[in-house]
């Protein structure tokens, strides 16, 4: 695959995007989770069970903020 260099550094630009924002999901997941899970652990989670662990945590902010109980 041959790309312009414009586009390869668009491409790269992308990828360390998606990385970053990967890593902030992941450690945001550590924190919610108390520690229950290490950074370690949940890097080798696999994409599915990141997006369900990532519900989870919505749905029990939501359910916090319904009934109006400290959560932090």
């Amino acid at each position: 695959m041959t790309l312009p260099n414009e586009e390869i550094v668009e491409l790269l630009e992308s990828l360390d995007k998606d990385a970053k924002a990967t890593k902030k999901d992941l450690l945001t997941a550590c924190w919610f989770m108390r520690g229950s899970i290490s950074y370690d652990d949940a890097m080798m989670l696999s994409y599915e069970d990141r997006k369900l662990i990532s519900a989870i945590i919505e749905s029990n902010l939501d359910t916090t903020k319904e009934s109006g109980l400290p959560f932090f």
